[in-house]
């Protein structure tokens, strides 16, 4: 499997790379962001792109892909709409209207979050910003679309948020994430599992719904992939 990685430098990207490097059936790894990862793996090569809205320039290196792990992403904290959309909708849809054109075979992978607005109406900005983001995927002609809906995210392994108030937190957050995780469970996943699932829905792009909450993911991530020609795999959040 041949797999595009964007976002790989925040915390979600890092855990979805480690994963696919461990993957055995994964022969190559390309990631696409303004920095490198500092990562070095003969399976991977690695673009430095400084402008994520136009691909233009880079678009011969961008074929030939089975999937797309789309993991960039900004904080809505004290941004305007028109500014987190840009960042959100705009940003994702200029890589993925790309990807489309050139590789409609291609399983697309989004990362958006627990409490997307699908409606597009609601009252909180961020999650209808996110619900039009996913609904414009979803239009786009790919093999399949997959839509994260993680909710609270553990890094494991020595992974960090690139933002500094995050990289604060967690830490103080870790007996409270170990609480969530016993009493829980369905609310809480892990960099690992994100990666893990990722990979689940790659391998057999009819193994879950498209919206995946975190009770999905965890569930995916752990389901092996049967033959060709089984029924889908269908968790449900419990």
């Amino acid at each position: 499997m041949r797999v595009l990685l964007f976002g790989a430098t925040g915390m979600v990207g890092q855990g979805v790379l480690r994963e696919c490097l461990r993957a055995k059936d994964v022969e190559f790894v390309q990631t696409v962001g303004r920095s490198p990862t500092g990562q070095l793996d003969p399976r991977l090569t690695e673009i430095v792109h400084p402008d994520m809205m136009d691909y233009r320039a880079i678009e011969s290196s961008l074929q030939g892909f089975d999937a797309c792990f789309f993991c960039l992403g900004v904080s809505s904290f004290r941004m305007q709409e028109a500014d987190y959309s840009r960042l959100t909708y705009d940003l994702t849809l200029a890589a993925a209207r790309t990807l489309a054109r050139l590789n409609p075979q291609m399983t697309f992978v989004y990362v958006s979050g627990r409490g997307t607005d699908s409606s597009e109406h609601g009252r909180s900005m961020w999650a209808r910003v996110k619900g039009r983001t996913e609904n414009a995927l979803k239009l786009l002609p790919f093999r399949a679309v997959y839509l994260f809906r993680p909710g609270v995210i553990e890094p494991l392994h020595g992974i960090q948020s690139k933002t500094r108030m995050y990289r604060l937190l967690y830490p103080l957050l870790r007996p409270v994430m170990a609480l969530m995780r016993l009493l829980t469970p369905n609310q809480i996943v892990t960099t690992e599992e994100v990666g893990l699932a990722m990979l689940a829905v790659a391998r057999r792009p009819d193994a879950a719904r498209a919206v995946l909450e975190p009770a999905d993911i965890s569930a995916i991530c752990r389901t092996p992939a049967g033959p060709a020609g089984t029924p889908p795999l269908t968790p449900r959040a419990g």
